[in-house]
């Protein structure tokens, strides 16, 4: 059976996380930690990285520096992780969805205006696939009405967008290092900040509302309670076994998109023929390979596909199902304009096995499964 996933392990791991054992500091903010950070901190040019213990709770840090209100309102996509909405739910705002780009699946930066209002105060996108949402626009909207903007870059570390790391653009960016992605600590993440002016804050949320963060580099003589924060710190151990990836990333994020596209020139046949669309990767965009998907005429025959592929030993998902037709989604959130794309998209959206340890004959096996169903 060909998995849909396998985590990401590049053989230095557990020697790694042997050495934080060794080193007797296993909790937040060890050697490896910091290795990590650094790492982040130099490929994305970015004022500050903090990991954290997932992308959730990075994105919830991103929602308290935002500093959101009752009946303060957020526009993002409905099609995306719940992660994405709940960071700035449990401040109390309000989500409002608008519909997606049927190309990339991102949001539609030419639907965000209209749903601008008095209570508007951020705009949470969401690079899907590790391709990059429309930018400028965004960030044009953003200036214009005063609103923050958050990257939920979990699919998309090491992708860009016009040369510009993405999780930079925005006020804050988060990473996802979720076994499911391209380089991982099991559970993990990272929050970019943009501003130099939030890090201080940013750390104290991060341990605990307390200034350790200064204490441990010399600059109070005993740290104390400074305001609300909880505990976003990762393990050292996790961080040792994220940096073990993180030292191969370059070799990991090639093998992915070779991957990628040799599934792209497989399957080129199928969609030629108007049997299914492949993904779309705008020219000023470079991704990560992070997932390959197709798209089927509709959710009936999506399903049969699914069905076809467990039959010949390959395991293929489906997706998000859109945040404004769950129950929490209609509770907390309302959808501004038209459901024309996200809804319908989302139920043709097929995703193939995608994984560093992934081999060209396996993907060859699973591209001539895809055409077998075709009778291609």
């Amino acid at each position: 059976m060909i998995r849909f996933n396998v985590p990401p392990f590049t053989g230095r791991e557990m020697e790694y996380v042997k050495e934080a054992v060794d080193n007797m500091h296993i909790c937040g903010d060890g050697i490896f930690t910091r290795k990590c950070s650094e790492y982040l901190e130099k490929i994305t040019g970015t004022a500050k990285c903090l990991l954290t213990t997932s992308c959730t709770h990075a994105l919830e840090m991103a929602a308290l520096l935002c500093d959101f209100k009752e009946g303060d309102e957020v526009i993002l996509p409905s099609y995306t992780f719940v992660s994405t909405a709940d960071a700035f739910v449990l401040r109390g705002a309000k989500a409002v969805f608008v519909d997606i780009r049927p190309d990339t699946m991102n949001i539609d930066e030419n639907l965000i205006e209209a749903a601008v209002t008095e209570r508007t105060k951020a705009v949470f996108v969401v690079h899907y696939a590790g391709v990059a949402c429309e930018m400028d626009r965004i960030m044009d909207i953003a200036r214009r009405y005063d609103l923050k903007v958050v990257e939920d870059a979990a699919q998309a570390m090491m992708c860009t967008y016009k040369g510009k790391p993405l999780g930079t653009i925005g006020d804050f960016g988060c990473f996802s290092f979720h076994e499911t992605k391209n380089f991982s600590m099991g559970e993990g993440g990272a929050l970019l900040i943009r501003d130099s002016a939030y890090i201080e804050k940013a750390e104290i949320l991060r341990e605990k509302g307390t200034d350790r963060s200064r204490y441990f580099r010399g600059q109070v003589d005993k740290y104390r309670w400074q305001d609300f924060g909880s505990s976003y710190l990762p393990s050292d151990m996790n961080a040792a076994y994220l940096y073990a990836q993180l030292e191969m990333a370059d070799e990991i994020n090639s093998t992915r998109i070779a991957r990628w596209n040799l599934y792209q020139k497989l399957l080129l046949p199928l969609k030629e023929a108007g049997l299914i669309e492949l993904p779309v990767v705008p020219r000023e965009c470079v991704h990560n390979g992070h997932m390959f998907y197709i798209k089927t005429k509709d959710m009936e025959e999506r399903t049969r596909l699914i069905n076809f592929m467990k039959e010949n030993d390959v395991l293929s998902v489906f997706h998000y199902v859109p945040l404004h037709s769950a129950p929490a989604g209609i509770k907390f959130g309302r959808f501004c304009g038209e459901d024309k794309y996200t809804t319908i998209e989302s139920e043709r959206l097929l995703r193939l096995p995608m994984f560093y340890q992934l081999t060209e004959e396996q993907v060859r096996y699973i591209a001539g499964k895809v055409k077998e169903f075709y009778g291609c």
